[in-house]
């Protein structure tokens, strides 16, 4: 009779083992569920976040600001709208530059045959001046390193 028994019990656990596993595992449904809210969590913060900008509060359409051109030749003349000058003229005219509230522009240009010395003495004027609106213009003679 024991052996009866036996033989039954390890009928029922094969039959067991043959059905269908009739419950659901959720654990990677889960699993899934909280890496997606991680990184929701992780990206909202990066979308809300809002960064300060002060824009002009100008009229639009108010013209073109007026330009002033230097030049530095060779020679090392700094030659401010077709006029030479001297350093002492020139920082004048700069901080009066500086100083207008049309914020008018500088456009500085150099000689391909200028020393850097005296290119560099100039935008350190500029700078002590004040002058915000700087470009460097005629840049294309520098486009190559070849000498003539």
């Amino acid at each position: 009779m024991h052996s009866f028994k036996m033989h039954l019990r390890q009928k029922k656990l094969a039959a067991a083992v043959d059905k269908p596993f009739a419950e659901l595992n959720i654990t990677p449904l889960i699993d899934v569920l909280l890496v997606l809210l991680v990184m929701l969590m992780l990206s909202i913060p990066a979308v809300t976040h809002k960064v300060p900008v002060d824009l002009p509060g100008g009229e639009a359409g108010t013209g073109a600001p007026s330009v002033n051109k230097l030049f530095l030749n060779a020679a090392g003349t700094a030659i401010w709208n077709d006029i030479p000058m001297d350093s002492d003229r020139l920082r004048v005219r700069l901080e009066r530059m500086a100083s207008d509230p049309g914020k008018p522009q500088l456009h500085f240009e150099s000689d391909a045959h200028a020393r850097y010395e005296r290119f560099d003495q100039l935008v350190a004027m500029i700078k002590r001046a004040g002058v915000e609106e700087v470009g460097f213009v005629g840049n294309e003679q520098f486009a190559t390193w070849d000498h003539p």
